[in-house]
């Protein structure tokens, strides 16, 4: 599983030209889903990135987690991040989860996240998505199980 966080002060999902989901400050979320990826993998990836400490302190410093700040977070499926980039000239997604397998993972991380925290938004599966952001600091981080 690989999430790639970004900080961002704003951002948005629309699909064919209607908006889908929106945030203000929090985390952009890309999930990227594996073959070997399960349930457990994807508990401690989420629990992970809500405590992962991205947002400055009253000092400058980043030592709060997106509830500190009462910040949003949307999630966004990403299955460009399963490619396999390290030969050649062509992104290779052979690690992928067929998607299928991978829109239950992403709809139970999903669910699991909204358990856990508000303000949660969501994109779409598997839909063309146009995804818009106001990156805060720039801060991205990418995470891997």
């Amino acid at each position: 599983m690989r999430v790639l966080l970004q900080r961002v002060n704003h951002a948005a999902v629309d699909v064919a030209g209607e908006a889908v989901a929106s945030i203000d400050r929090g985390l952009l979320v890309f999930l990227g889903v594996d073959k070997h990826d399960d349930k457990a993998i994807a508990d401690r990836m989420l629990d992970k990135l809500l405590a992962y400490r991205v947002f400055p302190d009253a000092q400058g410093r980043m030592n709060c987690a997106v509830a500190d700040v009462q910040g949003g977070v949307l999630l966004v499926s990403q299955f460009t991040l399963s490619a396999e980039t390290r030969k050649g000239l062509r992104p290779s997604f052979s690690s992928a989860m067929p998607p299928a397998a991978a829109k239950g993972l992403y709809n139970y991380m999903l669910a699991q996240l909204r358990q856990r925290h508000r303000p949660v938004a969501a994109g779409r599966f598997g839909a063309e998505m146009q995804v818009s952001l106001v990156n805060d600091g720039p801060v991205t981080f990418l995470l891997q199980s």
